[in-house]
């Protein structure tokens, strides 16, 4: 019995059923094409960096770059200036002081007075300018604070001189002092009168322009 005759074998595809047409990556029939790449071919790399990539950095600063770090206004800005202290103006304080002070003086002028028996000229300036001073240093440069102390001084002086003289006049007729300048002071007056001459009233207004001098300089 004769068996049929087999036939010849299919030549085998290379590479494991890739085709001959020289295409590597091409299936052999009938195999499925490959499905084309999905999804991020980076998958593997990190995600790139969002937001601010100076994160670490601190924030640009903002406003006016010369303000003042302490809070306090600007040189510059709008903020106003410090104001200014208020001026010394005391004019009431300043007339009450110089009174005082005039009555001090002339009680201080009229003992030199009558202790030496003469006058001196820098006493008659030292009163003025005590009282002046003594008015300018509490009550401001009040024009009318620096005329008070002038009229003051000329006064201080002047009854400076009469309880010089009430002293010495005390001293002679061996009676108080207070009995010769409070019970007969119209004849201190009248001798002080009778006495006066061009240094006297000299004295009187150098106690004046002292006073001016010394309020001044206490401003």
């Amino acid at each position: 019995m004769s068996q049929p005759v087999q036939p010849p074998n299919q030549p085998q595809q290379p590479y494991g059923g890739q085709p001959a047409d020289g295409n590597p990556y091409a299936g052999g029939p009938g195999a499925p094409a490959p499905a084309a790449p999905t999804g991020n071919p980076y998958g593997d790399q990190p995600p790139a960096p969002t937001g601010n990539p100076y994160g670490g950095q601190p924030p640009a600063p903002t406003g006016n770059p010369f303000g003042n770090p302490q809070g306090q206004p600007a040189p510059f800005g709008g903020a106003p200036f410090a104001p200014a202290p208020p001026a010394r103006n005391g004019l009431a304080l300043g007339v009450l002081v110089a009174l005082g002070a005039a009555i001090v003086a002339s009680i201080l002028y009229g003992v030199i007075l009558g202790s030496i028996e003469r006058e001196i000229g820098y006493a008659a300036v030292g009163v003025g300018f005590l009282v002046g001073f003594a008015a300018g240093k509490l009550g401001g440069a009040n024009p009318v604070t620096i005329a008070a102390s002038a009229v003051f001084s000329v006064g201080a002086v002047y009854f400076g001189q009469l309880i010089g003289y009430a002293m010495v006049m005390a001293d002679v007729a061996q009676v108080s002092f207070s009995e010769v300048f409070l019970d007969h002071f119209d004849a201190v007056t009248r001798v002080w009168k009778e006495d006066a001459d061009f240094m006297r009233y000299l004295f009187l207004a150098l106690g004046a322009i002292a006073a001016i001098g010394g309020a001044k300089k206490a401003n």
